[in-house]
C-alpha cells in the first residue's frame, strides 16, 4: 500500500503543477485561434514541432540518462554532484556546437522566424536538463512549481505580445522562449545547482555510462516525434499550412489528455523503476496498469463525448474542419497510453534499445499509411495513421515485455464494456443530432463512476488520510 500511497502522492504534487496552467492554455485557445489566421497558427505550430525533433539530437537525451542515474544515488551527495555536472557541461557543449552549425546553415534558410530554432532550442534544452535533476534529486514539488511557472509567464507573455502589442505569430515564439528562461532562471537558484556544479567534477565514466542509457533513446524520440509531429510536417507539404494550422488546433484536445498523462507517466516510471526488482512486482504492475488504464480510457471516451458542445466554443469557426478528427486523435491517444504504461518496464530495466526498436517500426509504419492514404482521404490520413501506428506498437509490445519480462494482463471486462460505450457515443458525435449526443453524454458519465468505483475510493481514503496527517 505505501507504493500506491507514493505514487498517488508524487502524481498529486505533479499535477498541481501541471494541470492548472493547462487549463488555462486551453481556455486560452479562442484567443489564439481568433488573433491569428490558420497559417499563422499552423506557422507557430510547426517552428513548435521542429524544436521537439532537435532537441533529442542535440543533447543526446542525456537529461533522461542523468535522472535514472540520480534515481539510484540519492543518498550520495558526492555522486550527485559528479552526474549533475558531467550533464551540464555535456548539455553546454552540445549547445555550442548547435549554434555553430546553425549560424552556418541560417543563410540558407529562407524563412522569417528561423532565428528561433536557436533561441527557443537552447532554453528549452536548458529548462528540460533542470526540470530532470529536481526530478532525479526527488524534489517533485519545486519541478511542479516549475512547470507551473513556465507555463503561466508563457501564457501572460503570449497575451501581452498578442493583444497590445500585436506580434502575432512572432509574440506567441517570443511567449514560449520566456517561459522557458523563467522555469531556468527558478530552478538554478531555488535548487541553488551552483553548489552542485564543477567543472572539476565532469566526469567522462558517468558520461559513457548515461550515453549508453540514454543514446538508443534517441532514435526512440524522434519516432515519438513522427506519431505528434510529422503529421503537420506531411499535411503542410500536401495540403498546405492552412490545413496544417487546422490538425494543430484539433490535436489540442488530444495534447490535453496525453499531458494528465504524462503527469501520472512521471511519478509511473519513478515507482517502477524503485520497485522493479520487488517479489510481487508483476502482481504490483497489473493491477496498478489496470486502474490507470481505466481510467485514461474513461477520460478519453469523455472528452469525445463533451466535444459537439465545446469544439464550436473553444476553436474559432475557420478551424472548424478538425472537428471530425477529435474522435479518431483519442482513440490514437488511448493506445498512445497503453505503450506509455508498458514502457516503463524496459527503462526500468535500462534496456532503451528495445524501446528505440520497437518506436522506430512504429513510426516508420506511421508515415507510410499516411501517405498512402493523403491523397485518397486528406487530413483524415494524418489522424488514421497515427492511430495504426499507435495499435501497431501496443500489440508488439505486449507481445516483446511477457517474452522478455512478464505477462502484462489486460482486464477483458474493461475492453468490452469500451467497445459497447463508443458504440454509443461515436454515432452520435458524427450524426450531430443534438438529442442523441446528450444520452450519449449521460451514458458516459454513468460508465465513468461505475467502471472507477474501485479506484476512486481508495485514492480518496488515501488523501483523507494525508490531509488527516497534516493535521496533526
Amino acid at each position: 500500500m505505501n507504493r500506491e500511497k507514493t505514487l498517488v502522492k508524487n502524481t498529486a504534487i505533479l499535477t498541481i503543477g501541471k494541470i492548472c496552467t493547462q487549463l488555462i492554455t486551453f481556455l486560452l485557445l479562442p484567443l489564439y485561434t481568433g488573433i491569428l489566421s490558420t497559417e499563422e497558427y499552423g506557422t507557430v505550430d510547426l517552428l513548435n514541432t521542429l524544436v521537439s525533433l532537435l532537441l533529442p539530437i542535440i543533447t543526446f537525451q542525456i537529461e533522461k540518462g542523468m535522472f535514472r542515474e540520480l534515481i539510484e544515488v540519492r543518498e550520495d551527495k558526492g555522486k550527485t554532484k559528479e552526474i549533475i555536472s558531467t550533464s551540464f557541461f555535456s548539455v553546454i557543449i552540445q549547445s555550442c556546437f548547435y549554434i555553430v552549425i546553425f549560424a552556418i546553415i541560417s543563410p540558407f534558410i529562407n524563412n522569417k522566424y528561423k532565428i528561433f530554432l536557436a533561441t527557443n532550442v537552447i532554453a528549452y534544452i536548458f529548462a528540460s536538463l533542470f526540470q530532470q535533476v529536481a526530478r532525479g534529486i526527488g524534489d517533485n514539488k519545486k519541478f511542479a512549481i516549475a512547470s507551473f511557472l513556465c507555463a503561466l509567464t508563457t501564457i501572460v507573455a503570449n497575451i501581452i505580445l498578442l493583444v497590445p502589442i500585436k506580434l502575432r505569430a512572432t509574440g506567441m515564439l517570443i511567449g514560449n522562449m520566456v517561459g522557458q528562461i523563467s522555469c531556468v532562471l527558478y530552478l538554478f537558484f531555488s535548487l541553488q545547482l551552483n553548489k552542485y556544479i564543477s567543472v572539476n567534477l565532469f566526469s567522462k565514466k558517468i558520461l559513457r555510462k548515461m550515453c549508453k542509457y540514454s543514446v538508443p533513446l534517441i532514435p526512440n524520440a524522434i519516432s515519438w516525434w513522427i506519431f505528434n509531429a510529422s503529421d503537420r510536417v506531411v499535411v503542410t507539404a500536401l495540403l498546405g499550412i492552412g490545413l496544417s494550422g487546422v490538425l494543430s488546433a484539433a490535436h489540442k484536445f488530444s495534447a490535453v489528455y496525453i499531458t494528465l498523462y504524462n503527469i501520472f507517466d512521471m511519478s509511473w516510471i519513478e515507482m517502477v523503476t524503485v520497485h522493479i526488482n520487488d517479489e510481487d512486482i508483476e502482481e504490483f504492475f497489473n493491477k496498478m496498469f489496470n486502474i490507470v488504464l481505466s481510467i485514461f480510457i474513461t477520460l478519453a471516451i469523455g472528452i469525445i463525448s463533451v466535444m459537439p458542445f465545446v469544439y464550436n466554443i473553444m476553436i474559432d469557426c475557420k478551424f472548424s474542419e478538425g472537428y471530425n478528427q477529435v474522435p479518431i486523435m483519442m482513440f490514437g491517444s488511448i493506445f498512445n497510453v497503453i505503450v506509455g504504461l508498458i514502457s516503463v518496464i524496459y527503462g526500468a530495466k535500462k534496456n532503451t534499445k528495445a524501446i528505440a526498436n520497437t518506436s522506430a517500426i512504429s513510426a516508420i509504419i506511421n508515415i507510410i499509411v499516411h501517405l498512402l492514404l493523403i491523397k485518397f482521404v486528406g487530413l483524415y490520413a494524418a489522424t488514421i495513421s497515427t492511430l495504426v501506428a499507435f495499435f501497431t506498437m501496443t500489440l508488439y509490445r505486449l507481445h516483446d515485455v511477457k517474452k522478455r519480462y512478464f505477462k502484462v494482463k489486460i482486464d477483458f471486462s474493461l475492453i468490452i464494456k469500451s467497445i459497447i460505450i463508443s458504440s454509443i457515443v461515436l454515432p452520435a458525435y458524427y450524426l450531430n443530432n443534438i438529442n442523441f449526443q446528450i444520452f450519449a453524454l449521460i451514458c458516459v458519465i454513468i460508465y465513468a463512476i461505475q467502471t472507477n468505483k474501485g479506484a476512486i475510493k481508495p485514492t480518496i481514503e488515501i488523501i483523507k488520510k494525508r490531509i488527516e496527517y497534516k493535521k496533526h
